[in-house]
């Protein structure tokens, strides 16, 4: 019974904990208490994240590396008059992002332990609610609960930012939640869309991605979309772009990222791990889960515009970056250089490309989430991000150093680490597709090298001149447990990546041929077989 649900129990342990949290202090002040402790708070939701996080691994033992559909599939009807499911299921595109997800948050409760002191228990509640969306989202096949769940996902993140953040924190959440929003509701008219067209064709309602194991009813991937329709909204080209519109704010792509480096600089360094490791996976997930296979012909016609708005966001990223006096701003805009690596290897459309994609998917969460980290400890010693009040700070704290280090060489793509195999898949695919985008890209792996390196010869090295700085202490044993933590999946990645990419492949190559086949179906306008619709579980 426990592996029936085991997606289920995953994706709602965090939200149950901390609804248990809340009924318990609740109880306890009706009998005249002061409700649970912080410090109960804070272990409590640190064990529950561990647990599920141990419960996840499940997933990654069990996973039949032979199957390349839908995994570990629960369904059962949830709205049946409208089509609306509870319809989960994982397959190799969307294990590691779970898996990614569950690993980061007992990481950052406790990297965040002695950091939050105020309204410590609404934060606990708000981060357990936000691991609930997030994993919700990428497990839900049913079109419906998955935009639930995205528009779930804004509402704690935006109170982290909001309570938690720095001095600009109400102007960053704001925005973060206004541009987010705007694309989200463009993409709702858009699934309606689809949506419609499914009753129309099949005379039945249904949100299904893909027909349930065991189930009857239509499915999106069955509903014939026209590359070219006199009704202009009803054709794949539009509803492509309603969707890519909101998974590109999302990822971010210039030149909708504005709204990353304010939310990035005055969140918390929690939020901003979470933000970088997950969040922004929101959105190159999207592209590969929905926009792609649901709108081949558009998604190829849209290529070029893509791939010209990848290498821009890398070489804009990149630049902006190396001028950066804020080493929080500096990761930040990092970010928008890395996932345009991303988009470059999804829209080669070729099995390397998508490899590295969604394995550098998980390598941005890992080497970037390492650097929030370690910049927020950083900042919690001396109460300052500027580049140029540091200098020698190695000679203080070699520990530090060496994991600052490591993270950055596996941000920059050294070889040995987990930057390196994804970028080299992703430029290896691209070169197959597009060999001058390759090449152009290429500048961007230099770029990184020159401003990460020059941050961390600036920060760590140099004279110990600034007085504030001599006294600064390594890092502790919990700060260490952390970043040990975070460093082994970087090296394991690096040094023997082929159990990511053999539970990856399968799904990839499934993905192609669900993009060929119904690239035939919407050039041809044959009516769709049911069986189009059950290529997943």
């Amino acid at each position: 019974m426990i592996e029936l649900h085991l997606l289920s129990i995953v994706t709602f342990l965090p939200l149950l904990t901390g609804l248990a949290l809340g009924v318990v202090s609740v109880v306890a002040h009706w009998f005249g208490a002061e409700g649970l402790p912080k410090q109960a708070w804070r272990g409590v939701a640190l064990a529950s994240t561990a647990l599920t996080f141990g419960v996840s691994l499940q997933l990654f033992s069990a996973f039949d590396v032979s199957n390349p559909g839908y995994q570990f599939v629960e369904h059962a009807a949830w709205l049946p008059a409208w089509g609306i499911d509870y319809f989960v299921g994982i397959d190799g595109i969307s294990l590691f992002l779970v898996l990614l997800t569950t690993f980061l948050m007992p990481i950052v409760l406790l990297a965040s332990w002695n950091d939050i002191t105020e309204s410590v228990k609404s934060y606990v509640f708000f981060m357990l609610f936000l691991e609930t969306g997030m994993l919700g989202a990428f497990v839900s096949l049913n079109l419906f609960q998955f935009y639930v769940f995205w528009e779930v996902m804004l509402i704690p993140m935006y109170f982290i930012i909001g309570i938690w953040g720095g001095s600009r924190r109400i102007y960053a959440a704001v925005k973060f939640f206004l541009f987010t929003m705007v694309g989200s509701l463009l993409m709702l008219v858009a699934l309606l869309v689809v949506y419609v067209m499914t009753w129309e064709q099949t005379g039945a309602l249904g949100f299904n991605l893909v027909v349930p194991p065991g189930a009857d009813g239509p499915a999106l991937l069955g509903t014939v979309i026209p590359v070219d329709d006199s009704t202009w909204w009803k054709n794949q080209n539009w509803l492509f772009a309603a969707f890519a519109l909101a998974f590109a704010i999302k990822v971010p792509m210039v030149p909708f990222h504005t709204w990353l480096p304010d939310a990035h600089v005055e969140a918390p360094t929690a939020g901003s791990v979470v933000l970088a490791g997950v969040l922004l996976k929101m959105g190159t997930y999207g592209f590969l889960r929905f926009a792609l296979p649901l709108f081949p012909d558009a998604a190829v016609a849209f290529t070029p515009a893509i791939l010209a708005l990848a290498l821009v966001g890398i070489l804009y990223g990149s630049l902006v970056a190396m001028v950066q006096a804020d080493v929080k701003k500096l990761v930040a805009y990092s970010s928008v250089a890395h996932l345009g690596f991303v988009m470059l290897g999804m829209f080669s459309l070729n099995t390397i490309g998508l490899n590295g994609s969604v394995l550098q998917m998980v390598n941005h969460g890992l080497s970037t989430g390492a650097l929030f980290l370690l910049v927020g400890m950083l900042y919690s010693r001396r109460h300052t991000r500027l580049i140029d009040e540091f200098g020698g700070v190695a000679k203080p704290m070699p520990v530090f150093a060496a994991f600052f280090g490591i993270a950055t060489m596996s941000s920059i793509g050294l070889p040995a680490l987990n930057g390196f195999v994804g970028e080299f898949l992703i430029l290896l695919g691209t070169y197959l597709a597009f060999p001058l985008v390759a090449v152009i890209a290429t500048s961007g792996v230099v770029l990184a090298a020159a401003y990460m390196l020059w941050m961390f010869r600036r920060v760590m090295f140099g004279p110990l001149e600034n007085p504030e700085n001599l006294g600064l202490l390594d890092l502790d044993w919990r700060e260490k447990l952390v970043m040990v933590v975070m460093t082994i999946p970087i090296v394991w990645i690096g040094l023997f990546p082929e159990p990511f990419l053999r539970r990856i492949e399968p799904s990839v190559v499934e993905l192609q041929r669900v993009i060929a086949e119904r690239s035939v179906l919407a050039v041809t306008d044959e009516e769709p077989a049911k069986a189009s619709g059950e290529d997943g579980p």
